[in-house]
């Protein structure tokens, strides 16, 4: 194979991959429930494109990320998709913001986001 067509061939693999990485975010399950979510600490990479599959199990609970101006309702049984916009190295807080009972105060959680 002559050097121009193997770089040409090496470039149309790189770019398949690199399609493909961009529209195959990561999917991280979180499942709400009183008084907590699971899992608390979620790490994930600058950059990476990323959707959290948000369940929950018991009641209406609530999502709000204040640092980004995210916010959802979480419905028993359906998962609702958040996707995050690619992030800076960091600790991002979320917290629940329906009541749901005595102890929802508590009910918080983090993403942290690694170089």
């Amino acid at each position: 194979m002559r050097p121009l067509a193997v770089t040409t061939a090496l470039l149309c693999l790189l770019g398949i991959a690199a399609s493909a990485a961009i529209s195959s975010p990561r999917h991280i399950p979180v499942k709400a429930t009183r008084f907590f979510y699971a899992p608390a600490v979620i790490v994930v990479k600058a950059g990476e494109t990323v959707v959290l599959d948000l369940t929950a199990l018991d009641r209406l609970h609530g999502f709000d990320i204040p640092d980004l101006h995210i916010r959802a309702d979480i419905l028993p049984g359906q998962v609702t998709e958040i996707r995050l916009p690619p992030l800076t190295a960091g600790t991002y807080d979320f917290h629940c913001d329906n009541f749901c009972g005595s102890g929802h105060e508590t009910m918080a959680a983090k993403i942290v986001v690694e170089d």
